[in-house]
């Protein structure tokens, strides 16, 4: 039965994933909680495994379409793999209570901007679009222009995502793409698909990190990571039938019940 619930939730996950670029690692460990009754520790690199698995087929896709930025997510991957182990040892110090509270914090802040951006005139592209402040692209090559500003604006959201990931398992989809949103003229696809090749680079870190330190999975964890393999292409296909701000607000709404769900198990 558990294996049942571990596939369910898995393909749900990988889809959401797929679809957003950004939302799989935070549903993810709530679904390991509520779904096979882990800890937010244990469910943390389980969640990651699953999710960089799923991640890392999304991101061959993009390689494969030319969309990917790939220098630039090596430097936001290389900068978050220096301050994943510290997120993972900040997992170790704080009990399951306060972790809890943070992860709920963040899911309201994403929720609070999704929804939000779901509201505006213009859709996801168009604000990838705009003229950058800092990360600019050549109109020529479609890619970075590299400068002092840009690898250092680069470099910090891939510390802040990296910290993330190690100490709640949830891949830093949520920080990298609304960060290279604001700060850069990409496109929102390529976005996504860049978001997903750090994803998967700072998930294959802390999961290693995560297997040093003794993590086991059970067969549920198992299907869970497979099923997400599933969930990933399905998503993929789906999200270019689903209207972005359709899909912002069903996110949006989904990570205020999520977190609402969270705190009470927290009180209780």
């Amino acid at each position: 039965m558990l294996s049942l619930t571990g596939g369910v939730l898995g393909l749900i996950i990988g889809a959401v994933l797929g679809l957003t670029g950004a939302g799989g690692g935070i549903f993810a460990v709530p679904a390991l909680v509520f779904g096979l009754g882990m800890d937010i520790r244990q469910a943390a690199p389980v969640a990651l495994l699953a999710v960089g698995a799923a991640a890392t087929l999304g991101a061959l896709q993009g390689l494969r379409q030319g969309v990917v930025r790939y220098k630039a997510a090596m430097m936001l991957a290389a900068a978050g793999a220096v301050t994943a182990p510290l997120g993972v040892q900040f997992a170790h110090w704080l009990s399951p209570r306060w972790l809890n509270l943070i992860f709920v914090a963040i899911m309201l802040v994403v929720a609070y901007r999704m929804f939000m951006s779901s509201r505006g005139s213009q859709t996801q592209d168009d604000l990838a679009d705009e003229p950058a402040r800092v990360c600019k692209i050549s109109k020529d090559t479609g890619r970075f222009v590299w400068n002092v500003r840009t690898a250092t604006t680069l470099g910090s959201i891939g510390i802040v995502s990296g910290l993330a990931t190690g100490m709640l398992g949830v891949g830093g989809g949520f920080i990298i793409v609304p960060a290279l949103a604001h700060f850069s003229e990409l496109r929102m696809h390529s976005i996504v698909a860049t978001s997903l090749m750090v994803i998967a680079l700072l998930s294959a870190v802390t999961v290693f990190i995560a297997w040093s330190h003794g993590m086991t999975l059970t067969a549920p964890a198992w299907t869970f990571v497979l099923t997400a393999l599933v969930g990933m292409s399905l998503g993929r296909v789906l999200a270019r039938r689903i209207p972005s701000k359709m899909l912002q607000r069903v996110f949006s709404i989904t990570c205020v019940a999520v977190a609402a769900l969270m705190l009470m198990r927290n009180v209780g």
